[in-house]
């Protein structure tokens, strides 16, 4: 294979196999991010077989860390961490320092040094962003106060995770044993960390605050999609790559500044929607070059030490999370919820134990325990939130749901609308029902558009409407017509087809772009469906039909507002 092509080697067999295990580990019910690692396993030089650039890969890796916190700060929100700061604070702190000294405790028993201890714990104690929010998001509890308090939890695990970024390079003598230098040493290293820290800090807000959100408007302004996808990506790679060159500060910090100015922006929810793809498929590309640095031989030459690593995560962690909600008051549904949500490792965790292993601090060792711990964790999380839910079946005093969508969608709601979708369509059809005095309910899964919903005064459930649990929040069974305003013909068909199977005698209208489309809305068990081209030929007939010499006797139709 000529040289030139070991990039694009890299990029097909990482796309091709992480597509492969991704579907394989969907399909078994698992996360994804365990297919995206066993990928990487099997691209990576402990396997047989085809064996990934080990130079490029990081690189790679490096992009996908960068678009992973810019991310992170994208959806960063001060506003959910204050909501529940009173639980949320002190029980993330608590559960932190508890996994952190469980892990040290582990390093310490295999002669690790004191250093690679604090590395090791903090690594098995913040959990995986990607899995949290999807188990959540699967039992619908995202919208509810046990799930307000989950998300908080996660924030706080966030910050913790980028203040050790930082932190780790400018410690690096101390926690790697060098103590040569002494105390001294120490407080000059971080007053230098927080003096450059401080300053990059500074800059991006009091210059980055005005300039980013005035060139995203002068951008978005031109109309043009693709300069403003550009624009985005110019702002977090830049100011990842800046801030890492001018103010020599971590990659992570500064793609997770840029991500939290934007989040600012009018344009932040925009900016999110044009660059997910591409966060997204370099996403993935990180997972897949961790799981290349992994050698699967250490789950039969340590055994004990990978059982050790697991129960850290799964049982210590998660105990003193328990321990920390009861502590507060809150019932027990809310306790194992918030425990078995935390009782997994991911993004974070490969992002600290790389750069322990970079800076000399973990040994390789360390980092193939956090990997194993990771993998397992994710495999058998989804089996405890199985068990959590049989468990709240057979309960006699089940702890509520308490749902905090406001306004409420009554319990005795009959004869209404559920529009799916709250875009520029969806947005405009709801203004229009709601006037004429229409009960509305809508679905929406993007958390802007529902926020929009509820400004409005109209009931609005965030989640995909394939989910069944989605439609039962939204009285489907006693709805009188479901509207789908979202474009996408084939998820709009699958919602169909779940609709017609709970409310037969519903009326559906969707939404086709071609004849085809429309075809199979129709196949699905859609009773009319609109071609939105078509519609709007016809209005601008009718208004060339108005206008002289055409119109006759007919006057243009009354301007819409």
């Amino acid at each position: 294979m000529p040289h030139e092509t070991s990039l694009i080697t890299i990029l097909v067999a990482g796309f091709v196999l992480a597509f492969i295990f991704g579907a394989l580990a969907q399909r078994l019910k698992l996360s994804p991010l365990v297919g995206y690692l066993v990928a990487g396993i099997v691209a990576g030089p402990f396997t047989p077989g085809f064996v990934g650039d080990m130079e490029l890969a990081p690189q790679l890796a490096e992009i996908g860390v960068i678009l992973l916190m810019f991310g992170v700060g994208l959806h960063f929100s001060w506003r959910d961490l204050m909501a529940v700061k009173a639980i949320a604070l002190p029980g993330a702190v608590v559960q932190i320092t508890v996994a952190t000294v469980l892990g040290w405790g582990l390093a310490r028993w295999l002669g690790w040094s004191h250093g690679a201890g604090l590395v090791f714990g903090l690594s098995l104690s913040c959990a995986s962003t990607v899995v949290l929010l999807r188990a959540l998001e699967d039992r619908r509890l995202l919208d509810t106060r046990r799930g307000h308090i989950a998300v908080g939890w996660l924030i706080v695990e966030d910050l913790v995770c980028v203040l050790a970024l930082v932190l780790m390079p400018a410690l690096a003598g101390i926690l790697d044993g060098d103590a040569a230098g002494g105390g001294g040493s120490m407080w000059s290293a971080l007053f230098k960390t927080f003096l450059k820290v401080g300053a990059f800090m500074a800059v991006m807000l009091i210059v980055g605050r005005r300039v980013i959100p005035w060139i995203l408007e002068r951008v978005a302004g031109s109309g043009s999609r693709e300069l403003f996808t550009l624009c985005v990506l110019a702002i977090a790679l830049g100011v990842a790559f800046g801030s890492a060159a001018l103010f020599d500060v971590s990659f992570a910090l500064g793609a997770f500044f840029a991500g939290m100015l934007l989040n600012e922006s009018e344009f932040s929810h925009q900016a999110a929607n044009e660059t997910l793809p591409l966060r997204d498929a370099f996403a993935v590309l990180f997972f897949v070059s961790v799981g290349m640095l992994f050698d699967p031989m250490i789950l039969f030459e340590h055994p004990t030490e990978v059982l050790a690593t697991y129960l850290i995560i799964v049982v210590g962690k998660s105990a003193a999370a328990y321990g920390i909600v009861r502590a507060f008051g809150k019932p027990s549904g809310t306790a194992l919820l918030i425990s078995t949500s935390l009782a997994q490792i991911g993004e974070f965790s490969f992002i600290l134990a790389g750069l322990g292993l970079a800076l000399g601090i973990l040994p390789q060792e360390g980092q193939d325990l956090v990997l194993a711990g990771a993998l397992l964790s994710i495999i058998t999380n989804p089996l405890l939130f199985a068990w959590l839910d049989r468990r709240e079946k057979r309960s006699a005093e089940p702890d509520p749901v308490q749902y905090t969508t406001d306004p409420p969608v009554p319990d005795d709601l009959r004869d209404h609308v559920i529009l799916v979708g709250f875009g520029r369509v969806g947005s405009e059809l709801g203004r229009l029902l709601k006037e004429r005095g229409v009960p509305l309910v809508v679905v929406d899964g993007e958390d802007h558009l529902i926020e929009r919903a509820r400004a409005a005064g109209v009931p609005a459930i965030r989640g995909n409407a394939v989910n069944e649990r989605v439609l039962a929040e939204a009285r489907a069974e006693t709805a009188h017509t479901a509207m789908l305003a979202i474009p996408n013909t084939l998820e709009a068909g699958e919602i169909i087809a779940k609709l017609r199977e709970i409310n037969p005698a519903l009326t559906i209208v969707a939404r086709a772009h071609s004849d085809g489309e429309l075809r199979h809305l129709l196949e699905h068990g859609a009773d009319a469906a609109v071609m939105a081209e078509r519609e709007l030929a016809h209005s601008l007939a009718e208004m060339v039909m108005a206008t002289p010499p055409y119109r006759g006797n007919h006057h243009l139709p009354p301007a819409v507002a």
